[in-house]
């Protein structure tokens, strides 16, 4: 019956990750980072990957995109693919290599914990997303690692009891060459989508951390949600697009809404800045022509740093521990819950 079922499994993935990669070039809107992590996440969780697209991010018509995706829970998702895609990938490299260490289950998960945390923050947040950072690969590293380390302990909360469990059940699903281990992983990847989804949401919803952005002039309509590497923002968090038509809205997540104004110039507050911006006050993005002016006294919300990205919140940074010290006791209960069941050794 395993044999069956993984079959079923195996041929669904394949069939999912084929229109996922077919519509995200045809039909995507997004940056090719969200790209990238939706094809990865739906490589790992098969059907349930790419049910997930459809409801979440997939464009529905030529101009819906923004309207499409612009519900807080769809949001959440988007933002959780970043984190689920890089910790996986990381988690699966490992748990390709341990069997050829030999360590014991806990040591397993130790070096598979590690390797999921380097991949997610250290490439899929930093190195892919440094764009939204003006280039500062560092910047960005402090700037995700809170976000990445909570929302990895989530998806990890529901990973490794999943992947302790079936390697206890199937003997063989540790072997990477054994068609079990693959769906092992996959139905891992499966549970930890689910019980990362709430915390991202939450980051989210407090505005600290993004969800799915429109590459600008890819939709044929543009009405919001401006892709942080196409965008430069001022002091005030807001971006001017020079040369902009038409005049139009945008609704964010959490209510706030995106007003253009006179003379053609498009300003949004959903763009966050995570960098001190310089004291003139403006700047030039060569490739696009965008250009930012001081606006003084306007401010959005929350602590904006920043020039060249989007306008996230930060929590002070006694907060930030609290919340991840918060985090690894959810890892460590999951860990000590899975022991009662299957004996975890180091």
């Amino acid at each position: 019956m395993l044999q069956g079922a993984m079959i079923v499994w195996f041929l669904l993935t394949a069939a999912s990750l084929i229109f996922v990669i077919w519509d995200s070039i045809f039909n995507g809107v997004t940056s090719w980072v969200q790209k990238l992590a939706w094809i990865l996440v739906v490589a790992y969780t098969g059907p349930v990957g790419c049910f997930v697209y459809l409801l979440a991010c997939r464009r529905p018509f030529p101009g819906g995109h923004d309207a499409f995706t612009n519900v807080p829970w769809k949001q959440g998702i988007n933002s959780e693919m970043h984190c689920l895609a890089g910790d996986a990938t990381g988690i699966l490299i490992a748990a390709s290599i341990v069997p050829l260490l030999g360590l014991t289950n806990g040591w397993d998960s130790i070096f598979e914990y590690i390797a999921g945390f380097v991949c997610g923050l250290f490439i899929f947040q930093a190195l892919m997303m440094r764009g939204m950072y003006n280039g500062d690969y560092w910047l960005a590293v402090r700037k995700t690692i809170f976000a990445e380390t909570v929302s990895m302990n989530c998806v990890m909360f529901g990973m490794l009891p999943t992947m302790i469990v079936f390697a206890a059940i199937w003997p063989g699903s540790t072997d990477p060459l054994a068609a079990e281990f693959w769906f092992r992983m996959s139905l891992a990847s499966v549970v930890g989508l689910i019980t990362a989804f709430p915390v991202n949401y939450w980051l989210v919803a407090a505005n600290l951390k993004h969800g799915c952005m429109t590459l600008p002039g890819a939709d044929t309509i543009s009405i919001g949600h401006r892709s942080p590497e196409h965008s430069i923002v001022s002091e005030t968090g807001m971006t001017h697009d020079h040369g902009g038509h038409g005049s139009g809205m945008s609704h964010h997540p959490q209510g706030k809404m995106d007003h253009s104004s006179h003379g053609g110039h498009k300003m949004s507050d959903h763009t966050m800045s995570d960098k001190d911006a310089p004291e003139s006050g403006h700047g030039l993005n060569a490739m696009h022509g965008h250009m930012d002016h001081d606006h003084g006294s306007h401010q959005h919300g929350g602590s904006h740093e920043g020039h060249g990205g989007m306008a996230m919140k930060s929590l002070p940074m006694a907060i930030q521990i609290l919340l991840i010290l918060a985090s690894f006791v959810l890892l460590i209960g999951a860990g000590l819950i899975t022991n009662l069941f299957v004996p975890i050794r180091f």
